[in-house]
C-alpha cells in the first residue's frame, strides 16, 4: 500500500514524516517551485506564510496545550519549530527559513520518501493507494476546480491576510521600548506607544485608506485571526485599542505606566534584522500601508521589506464530506489534512496532520481507526470541526471553550485543571491505542 500527500506544508509535512519512519512507503506530491502560489516563496516544505508566531508555550494557555499533546504524539513541526526558536516571551516564535529547511532536510533523508515536484490537478485513488490532501492555505486552482465538482455546494472558502514586515535597523529606537506583556525585563518584542492623538490620527488613517479590491471578498468570510486591521479598525473606533494595539501589561518605563496604545513588533528572523507588525495583517494598497505604518511612533522612516497581502483560501465544509477520521465520506481512500478541513493555524494544521497519519498507520497495520478524547485539545478541535459545530463551518483554532466544562470558577486554576485532565487523558489514551 503506498500513501500518496498532495502538499507538503506543515499538515502534509506530518503525515509523510510520521508514516515514514514506521516503514509506509509515501509519495509526497509538492507543485512548488515547478507552480508557486500568490504567497509561497521557496520550495521548502512547511513555508510559514503568515506569521513566523507558532502563538503559546504555556500549558495554562489553550495554544500551549496542543503543543504539549502533539509532543506526546512526536510531533516533527514543534522538534524542528524547537530547534529553529528565537526570542519572543512565551511564544514559540521562529527563524522562519531555518525552520523550513529543518522539516525539508529531515523528509528528504527518508528512503521510504518519494518526492515529486508537481502539480495534482485531481485524484484517482486505486485499491492499494490511498490520498491524503493536504494542500494548505492556498490550493491551486486546477484541484480546486477538481474539489468543487466532487463536492458540490459543500466546498467553501475564506480570505487570509498577512501583515507587513519592516528592517530592524531603520526603527528610532529612542521612541520604542522593549518587553512582553507583564514581563519588564524581556526584550523580545518591540513596542511602539502612542497617545490618544496618535491612536486617533491611525485609526482614521486605517479606515479612509484604499484597500486592494478582491474578488468575492466578504467580511463574514475572513479567517478570524488573520483580519484585516482595516477591518478591525471600521468596526469602531476604540476596537484596535481593545484589540491588536492593546496596551494592557505593557508599560512604558519612560512614563511608568500603560500607553493610550501600543503597536507591537516580533521578530521575524534569527538575527533579529526583520520584525512583523503584530495583528497588522492588511489588504491595503501599498501605498496606503506605507503611508500608515510611518505615522506610528519609532517607525516614521522605516523600510518595508514585504508588504502585507491578502488572498483567498479554500476549506471544505468538513461535517457534510468527512467522516470523524478526516476521510472522505464517499471514497474512504481519500483523507483530507490541515486548514482545507476549517482548523485554523499553524499549529492546529500540523495537529491534523498528525491526527490523520495515526489513523492511516491504524487502517494500514489491520486496525480500526480511533478519535482522540474529547477532554484532550486534539480531540475537542477535530471533534468541532467534522461533527460539533452548529450551522455553516467557520475556521476553528484551539481554545478552552471547546474542552468538556469542569466546575472551577477561577479561570486561570480552571484552565490549568483542564489542562492537567488533557495531558493525562491523552497519556492513557496512548498506553491503550499506542502507535
Amino acid at each position: 500500500m503506498i500513501v500518496h500527500v498532495v502538499g507538503a506544508g506543515l499538515a502534509g509535512s506530518e503525515v509523510a514524516y510520521q508514516l515514514a519512519i514506521r516503514g509506509i512507503r509515501v509519495v509526497l506530491h509538492e507543485m512548488r517551485p515547478v507552480k508557486m502560489t500568490e504567497v509561497h516563496k521557496t520550495d521548502l516544505f512547511a513555508e510559514l506564510v503568515c506569521s513566523n508566531s507558532l502563538k503559546s508555550e504555556d500549558p495554562t494557555n489553550a495554544e500551549g496545550l496542543l503543543k504539549k499533546e502533539m509532543e506526546l504524539l512526536g510531533s516533527l513541526i514543534l522538534e524542528e519549530a524547537y530547534k529553529a526558536k528565537i526570542p519572543a516571551g512565551k511564544a514559540l516564535a521562529v527563524d522562519r527559513e531555518r525552520f523550513s529547511k529543518g522539516v525539508t532536510e529531515r523528509i528528504k533523508d527518508l528512503s521510504n520518501v518519494s518526492i515529486i515536484r508537481e502539480e495534482i490537478k485531481s485524484l484517482t485513488p486505486s485499491s492499494d493507494e490511498i490520498w491524503v490532501v493536504a494542500t494548505g492555505p492556498v490550493t491551486s486552482p486546477s484541484l480546486a476546480a477538481f474539489l468543487k465538482e466532487l463536492l458540490g455546494e459543500c466546498f467553501l472558502h475564506f480570505f487570509d491576510a498577512v501583515a507587513p514586515i519592516v528592517i530592524y535597523e531603520t526603527v528610532n529606537l529612542s521612541k520604542v521600548f522593549f518587553g512582553d506583556r507583564f514581563e519588564k525585563e524581556s526584550k523580545d518584542y518591540i513596542n511602539c506607544p502612542l497617545g490618544k492623538e496618535d491612536y486617533e490620527r491611525l485609526w482614521k488613517a486605517l479606515v479612509e485608506a484604499e484597500t486592494i479590491e478582491i474578488e468575492d471578498f466578504d467580511k463574514k468570510l475572513l479567517f478570524e485571526r488573520c483580519k484585516p486591521i482595516e477591518e478591525i479598525a471600521k468596526s469602531g473606533k476604540d476596537a484596535l485599542r481593545f484589540g491588536p494595539l492593546r496596551p494592557t501589561g505593557l508599560v512604558d518605563p519612560r512614563i511608568g505606566k500603560e500607553p493610550y496604545a501600543v503597536v507591537q513588533l516580533r521578530r521575524d528572523n534569527m538575527e533579529g534584522t526583520l520584525y512583523n507588525l503584530v495583528g497588522f495583517q492588511t489588504r491595503l494598497k501599498w501605498k496606503e500601508q506605507k503611508k500608515v505604518i510611518r505615522m506610528i511612533p519609532g517607525l516614521e522612516k522605516v523600510e518595508i521589506a514585504r508588504y502585507g497581502v491578502m488572498h483567498r483560501n479554500i476549506y471544505i465544509n468538513s461535517p457534510k464530506v468527512l467522516d470523524p477520521f478526516m476521510r472522505l465520506k464517499k471514497d474512504k481512500r481519500i483523507f483530507f489534512a490541515g486548514q482545507i478541513t476549517g482548523v485554523e493555524g499553524y499549529v492546529e494544521s500540523a495537529a491534523s496532520g498528525i491526527y490523520v497519519a495515526y489513523n492511516i498507520y491504524r487502517i494500514l497495520k489491520g486496525k480500526e481507526p480511533v478519535r482522540f478524547p474529547k477532554e484532550t485539545m486534539l480531540g475537542s478541535l477535530f471533534h468541532y470541526v467534522i461533527e460539533g459545530c452548529m450551522g455553516d463551518l467557520k475556521p476553528m483554532y484551539a481554545n478552552f471553550g471547546l474542552l468538556p466544562k469542569i466546575r472551577v470558577r477561577d479561570r486561570f486554576e480552571r484552565r490549568r485543571k483542564l489542562s492537567e485532565i488533557a495531558i493525562k487523558s491523552l497519556k492513557d489514551f496512548l498506553k491503550e491505542h499506542p502507535w
